[in-house]
Formats: structure tokens, sequence, C-alpha cells
């Protein structure tokens, strides 16, 4: 069962910030994609920097995020240039 410190906790860890584009759903999916992917970046740059994962495994785990961040982009946006 889900509390409120697990909630604050989660709002902590994986902010998002408010959407300012022009409002589409797609565009709001893309952006909440963006956000998750610069904030799982950021963890992962601090845990290469203080030594708790390699670099190599930090390298490995950013390709893989940037993959699904491309797919997703391919799915919501790439749809609208036709």
């Amino acid at each position: 069962m889900t509390n409120d410190s697990d909630s604050s906790k989660d709002q902590f860890l994986n902010p998002l910030g408010r959407f300012r584009g022009e409002f589409t759903p797609e565009n709001l999916a893309f952006d909440a994609n963006l956000q998750e992917f610069a904030n799982r970046v950021s963890i992962l740059c601090s845990l290469e920097t203080g030594g708790k994962i390699s670099p190599v495994a930090a390298y490995e785990e950013i390709k893989q995020l940037w993959a699904q961040l491309e797919t997703s982009k391919e799915n919501l946006l790439e749809q609208d240039e036709d």
C-alpha cells in the first residue's frame, strides 16, 4: 500500500516541471518522457561520479534510455510531420 511518505519521496526524486509548449496530448506525453530521461541521466551521472557504477555501465544505461526516448519521439511526434 502506498502512503504519503512514498508519494513525497517519489515527487522529490522524480520531479516534473510544468508543460509550457503548444498543448497536444502527444506533446505533453513526450515532455513527460523527456523530463524522465533527463532525471534518470542526472542520477546515473551522479552514481558514476560517486564511484557507485562504472563509466561503461553508466554509458550503456544512458544509451538504452536514449533509444527509449527516440522511440517515444517517433511514436508521439513524427506523426505530425506528415
